[in-house]
């Protein structure tokens, strides 16, 4: 059964942040021949399994889930103090969702398939897409969309 994992992603104000940050030098791995975006962390989740079934990495950006990664492996890493952590392993392309709120917590969260947002469609299918970050953020937070 697939499951996914939602995240704090500190420090990025937009999904265009979140790209400039993962495309740099240090932030993506080769894994099984394809390149792929690493997020450490310190805990590593224990239902990787299910998270691998075609589960994905819920970005909560500015206090609203706004984009998925698929997550495609996990590895051991060590952060830049040298002690251990978990290596998420992320497919590179960065799925904008439809906005909703969430507050702020510590560390990661699981997030079952039915709690989460529905992808964005692009173009002139979906208004919602079409719509600048800022604005669908804002209508998130109004409970509007």
């Amino acid at each position: 059964m697939t499951l996914n994992i939602v995240k704090l992603c500190v420090g990025a104000a937009s999904i265009e942040d979140l790209a400039r940050w993962q495309a740099m030098s240090g932030h993506t791995i080769k894994h099984k021949g394809r390149k792929a975006a690493c997020h450490t962390t310190f805990q590593t989740p224990s239902r990787q399994a299910e998270l691998l079934d075609g589960g994905s990495l819920y970005w909560v950006i500015k206090g609203v889930i706004a984009v998925r990664q698929l997550i495609v492996g996990f590895g051991d890493g060590k952060k830049d103090d040298g002690s251990p952590c978990c290596l998420f392993l992320l497919d590179p392309a960065l799925t904008p969702v439809r906005p909703v709120p969430r507050r702020p917590f510590q560390g990661w969260r699981y997030l079952s398939v039915d709690d989460a947002p529905a992808d964005l469609k692009g173009g002139a299918i979906d208004d919602i897409a079409a719509m600048p970050a800022a604005m669908r953020k804002q209508l998130a937070a109004l409970g509007l969309i």
